[in-house]
């Protein structure tokens, strides 16, 4: 028998970490190849992994709800080896030879140890399986138990004495500039030959933030961590408003008849179980205006010093789920011809969102998105652009309001458009021009048919 560890794979997104959410399996348990033993959640979406191993499970290295690097081992499985000979084929006498190396070459012992403790070789895995040895003969002897884990070395303390001194290591001109500049070199970390303190580490302790005191507890506050897909976002609305020079675009519209329209669709048999709401049109408003304006379908290519105009428009949605707001996106949106089409797309892209079963395909590659916030009661916003897009429309909420019909005050369904582009990409003229005919489809849905 032998011992193998399982380490947090990679599992197709580039990511450095996860969030152990939850076991599958317990110690004692026994697991096949390719048997479900854990979910993750990245940054991006709730990934199930599979166990690489056949055998029985050891332990459980990292406790659910813990956050811990990729190469991490979470997982130990007891699995037959080599080592041990299928008894029913075993030859007679064969296991005493084994166990004594009589047939064995002069040197073959040498050898074999050799590569036990030879480092593996690593390969390249399938999602959801951890690097593996590479495969070659193998010893016939028992290998020796694995030794325990290193406990990890603290980090070094931030002092440069010398042995049995109190007298940090350093030159008289290094001495003369922490003294101007007021730093107590026994408080530098020393990086010179034999703990030396250098210019240079003097200049880093300057430049270094002055640590700060942590935030008082007060009573009744609850700290939540800042991990999964609240930190992701986080890191990319950060990373898009400091890069992407954001302009935002506001135009009111009348959509009266759109909302007759859509009460219409509801009635409609071949919508029957779709969502069929001001999205429906609103995303079908954006393809079409996106046809006519390809400028906005586009990103910015720094390194190439290009912009980018996208042949495919792969529309996000921004929808809020119990883990944060994602943003999955329909693949092809322009392809699809049908308002029925469209709605069973933008339907199961939602659910599929909620449910936690996004995959990271379907999170990414967005080329332009939309943010429906008229859903929790709000009139309109300022959205952040998601990072590589050149444009985001905002729909507020739709509510009647007191509008000049036909030259009289009248009650009409009025909604919020907002729409907010990169200025690298986007000029304002152009984006004005986007905006208005997105406008225009929901003013007259009839347009869906005369622009299509």
């Amino acid at each position: 028998m032998g011992v193998q560890e399982f380490r947090l794979p990679d599992v197709g997104e580039g990511l450095t970490e996860a969030e152990i959410v939850a076991w599958h399996v317990a110690p004692g348990d026994t697991v096949k190849v390719n048997d479900p033993i854990v979910d993750i959640e990245t940054a991006k979406s709730v990934v199930e992994l599979p166990c690489p191993f056949a055998g029985v499970v050891e332990r459980l290295l990292v406790d659910a709800g813990a956050t811990v690097p990729v190469g991490t081992p979470i997982i130990t499985v007891t699995v037959a080896t080599d080592d041990e000979p299928d008894r029913d084929h075993a030859r007679p006498g064969g296991a005493d030879q084994e166990e004594r190396g009589d047939h064995a070459p002069p040197g073959r012992a040498d050898q074999d140890v050799a590569r036990d403790h030879a480092p593996p070789a690593r390969q390249e895995v399938l999602v959801g399986y951890g690097p593996r040895s590479g495969v070659g003969l193998r010893s016939r002897r028992r290998a020796p138990a694995p030794a325990p884990r290193p406990e990890p070395a603290a980090p070094p303390a931030r002092r440069s004495e010398q042995p049995g001194s109190s007298r940090p290591l350093a030159t008289p001109p290094v001495r003369k500039l922490a003294k101007d500049r007021g730093i107590d070199l026994r408080e530098v970390t020393p990086t010179g030959a034999g703990g030396v303190v250098t210019r240079a580490d003097v200049e880093a302790f300057t430049a270094a933030p002055e640590p700060q005191a942590p935030a008082a507890r007060e009573a009744g506050d609850t700290r939540i961590p800042v991990k999964g897909v609240r930190k992701a976002t986080a890191e990319a609305m950060v990373a898009s408003a400091f890069t992407a020079p954001h302009v935002t675009l506001w135009l009111t519209v009348d959509v009266t008849r759109s909302v007759k329209l859509l009460r219409r669709l509801k009635a409609d048999p071949e919508l029957t179980g779709l969502s069929v709401s001001p999205l429906l049109l609103a995303s079908r408003a954006v393809v079409l205006a996106l046809r006519r304006h390809p400028y906005l379908n586009a990103r910015w290519d720094g390194d190439a010093g290009e912009i980018v105009q996208l042949g495919a428009v792969h529309l996000g949605i921004a929808v809020a789920t119990s883990r944060g707001l994602l943003v999955p996106s329909l693949k092809d949106a322009d392809r699809l011809t049908s308002l029925v089409d469209l709605a069973r797309g933008l339907t199961g892209l939602a659910a599929t969102a909620r449910e936690g079963r996004a995959t990271p395909r379907d999170l990414s590659g967005g080329t332009f998105t939309i943010t429906n916030v008229g859903v929790f009661g709000v009139d309109g916003g300022t959205p952040i652009l998601n990072p590589g897009e050149a444009g985001i429309l905002g729909l507020g909420q739709v509510r009647q309001r007191p509008w000049v019909h036909r030259g009289e005050v009248r009650p009409r369904w009025v909604t919020e458009l907002t729409l907010s582009i990169d200025h690298r990409v986007v000029d304002g003229e152009q984006g004005g021009r986007f905006l208005a005919d997105v406008g225009a489809v929901l003013e007259r849905p009839e347009r869906l048919l005369t622009w299509g």
